[in-house]
């Protein structure tokens, strides 16, 4: 067990998981994106802790279809007229090196100063499509994180914040000052990706070990609810279960669960048992 939750030792670690399922993605024959900069993200590391991913998320299946709806939800942002695309807790991703972006348009990446630095390096001499602005900041500090935001905003008028793969890390306090953070005219979109309850409670059982160090906190019984409370409404909604079925992704053992209806994610999920897991944009007011 030790063993298992040293691969693991803080939330920037999963990072390096996420890149290593990008990148066993990239060299399949029918592969959904391709991310030819994963592999040398994730190091061995990141290798390491795919290795011991449980069952649950055989293949990493809900890692690569988030990637893919969220791919798609950007490129559809920026044709909707979002004119800057605020990544916050970054990690290891790398689609600004990637996706078909336009040459002038800003990115702004922002995350602890220790994987910034490490980013960095490992991408050294790599051209990134867009115009691209790495920074290093401590996100969870309020003050520092508004200072971030007035810097990073300068000049937007339709931005989109992507926080992928954060929220659930994080207590409910954090992220009703987050959602408080974002509400802000320049800020048109806030992508993410959201868990209700049952599905929180049966990852924390399936990762005790692997996530010992960075366990999932923030899970409500209706997400969507939670930040429609806060002034956030739900304009685009993709839940991942079907989604990894219609790409052919979901694993063998979950598919009789596409049998049955889905929750409607925009009215009230009241059964806390039903798993829901989804990649939604917000849109505030």
């Amino acid at each position: 067990m030790a063993e298992t939750a040293e691969l693991v030792t803080n939330v920037s670690d999963t990072a390096r998981w996420v890149a290593a399922f990008r990148a066993t993605e990239s060299a399949r024959p029918d592969a959904l994106f391709h991310d030819p900069l994963a592999d040398r993200v994730a190091g061995e590391r990141g290798r390491a802790i795919a290795a011991h991913t449980p069952r649950l998320m055989l293949n990493g299946w809900n890692l690569v279809t988030r990637t893919k709806l969220i791919d798609d939800l950007i490129l559809k942002t920026i044709a909707d007229g979002c004119d800057r695309v605020v990544n916050m807790a970054a990690g290891m991703d790398t689609r600004p090196y990637r996706l078909d972006l336009p040459s002038e348009f800003p990115w702004i990446e922002a995350d602890l100063p220790e994987l910034v630095a490490e980013k960095n390096e490992l991408l050294n001499g790599e051209s990134p499509r867009c115009a691209l602005t790495r920074t290093a900041v401590d996100l969870a500090d309020p003050e520092v994180r508004g200072q971030f935001l007035d810097e990073a905003l300068a000049g937007a008028q339709r931005a989109l914040v992507l926080t992928e793969g954060l929220i659930y890390y994080l207590s409910d306090d954090d992220v009703i000052s987050l959602a408080a953070a974002l509400a802000r005219p320049e800020i048109a979109w806030w992508a993410l990706d959201v868990n209700n309850r049952a599905i929180v409670k049966r990852m924390s059982k399936a990762t005790t070990e692997l996530l010992a160090n960075a366990p999932w906190q923030f899970g409500p019984v209706d997400p969507l609810g939670f930040f429609a409370d806060l002034g956030w409404t739900a304009d685009e909604v993709e839940p991942l279960a079907s989604a990894a079925h219609r790409f052919h992704r979901l694993p063998w053992f979950m598919k009789p669960t596409t049998l049955f209806p889905q929750p409607d994610p925009r009215k009230p999920i009241e059964n806390s048992w039903k798993p829901w897991s989804s990649v939604v944009r917000l849109t505030h007011g």
